[in-house]
């Protein structure tokens, strides 16, 4: 079964995912992060036994991953593939997930709060990814009761996470220029918007993450309506910005996408910067009509796929820089279809 990172909906093609994540904890237990390690074992073990008739349910299977005894390797690659956040990573106690075969839905057990629910869609589906992880929560907690207080809501190990225990939020692709300086300004809106790959403020691949503020004060269904509705407007805007580009300078637009195109198809060595900076310019020219694959290609999968962990996990030796360089090529060169 394909992932759900290897589908394409071409609706809105500069909004590449969605998510919604829900943060519950047992009213039976203290936060992880004042837990045994014996109760932490006995609750996640509690949680697995329990939801086992999770699979099947809603026609998802799942599959039970060990986060305890998982390599830092196999759990940086889980991280890249957005199905563990670096708090997870990082953590060293009794954790499991369980995670359906597309990896759209997953549940982290003892992780930062005693349960997380993940809904990942490719689009712009956060409502729809905001109703499956309801569903997933409401089969829970028929089975657990959860710290829930009537003033407060949800209780959470974060304060900022306290109320509905809801963050929403969607990836968008933005080339403009000017969207930089706009990040600082989305606050009004009850948003943050932050850079996806690269350190300060340098983002490999333009890819912006829009996200709920506030977790109280509003249900669930309106903030992931807020995501969606900013996330539209940014849309609309990269449009224009992109379509007053064409009109003034297409043949420089079909240069930069023909030329990033070639170099990802051929290059023997590319390093992460310059690999997802030349993906960027291809999302961009396929999503504006200037370059057609001869095959369905998601180049959000293969921007997933040169991360540096996976790349590792793909190798039968330990790869160090240079060699991470030469394999992120050939991955490309084998994956990039040719063109029509």
């Amino acid at each position: 079964m394909s992932k759900w990172y290897e589908e394409i909906d071409r609706e809105r093609k500069n909004i590449v995912s969605s998510k919604v994540r829900l943060a519950r904890n047992l009213k039976d237990y203290v936060f992880p992060s004042r837990l045994s390690e014996k109760d932490g074992r006995e609750m996640v073990d509690r949680l697995c036994s329990g939801l086992s008739e999770l699979d099947g349910h809603e026609g998802r299977s799942y599959e039970t991953v060990n986060l305890e005894t998982a390599t830092d390797l196999e759990r940086r690659a889980m991280k890249e593939r957005r199905l563990i956040n670096t708090a997870i990573l990082n953590k060293k106690a009794p954790m499991a997930m369980l995670v359906s075969e597309k990896e759209d839905v997953n549940l982290v057990f003892n992780g930062a709060d005693h349960i997380r629910i993940q809904v990942l869609t490719p689009g712009l589906h956060v409502s729809e990814a905001w109703k499956t992880a309801s569903q997933v929560d409401d089969f829970i907690n028929a089975r657990f009761s959860y710290a829930f207080d009537e003033k407060y809501g949800y209780l959470t190990t974060y304060p900022t996470n306290v109320g509905t225990g809801m963050k929403a939020s969607v990836i968008v692709h933005l080339l403009g220029k000017k969207f930089p300086s706009m990040i600082s300004d989305m606050s009004r809106f009850g948003v943050t918007i932050r850079g996806v790959n690269g350190e300060g403020r340098e983002n490999y691949g333009a890819l912006y993450e829009i996200s709920n503020q506030k977790t109280m004060g509003q249900p669930e269904w309106e903030l992931a309506e807020l995501v969606g509705r900013v996330a539209v407007q940014l849309d609309e805007q990269e449009n224009q910005v992109r379509s007053m580009a064409l009109k003034s300078h297409r043949l420089e637009r079909e240069d930069e996408v023909y030329k990033s195109y070639g170099v990802l198809k051929y290059a023997r060595r590319l390093n992460m910067k310059d690999a997802m900076t030349f993906l960027s310019q291809l999302m961009a020219g396929e999503a504006d009509g200037l370059i057609q694959f001869g095959e369905t290609c998601s180049v959000y999968r293969l921007m997933l796929g040169i991360q540096t962990a996976s790349l590792q996990r793909a190798s039968s030796k330990p790869l160090d820089r240079s060699e991470l360089d030469v394999a992120r090529a050939e991955y490309l060169r084998g994956r990039l279809p040719e063109l029509r």
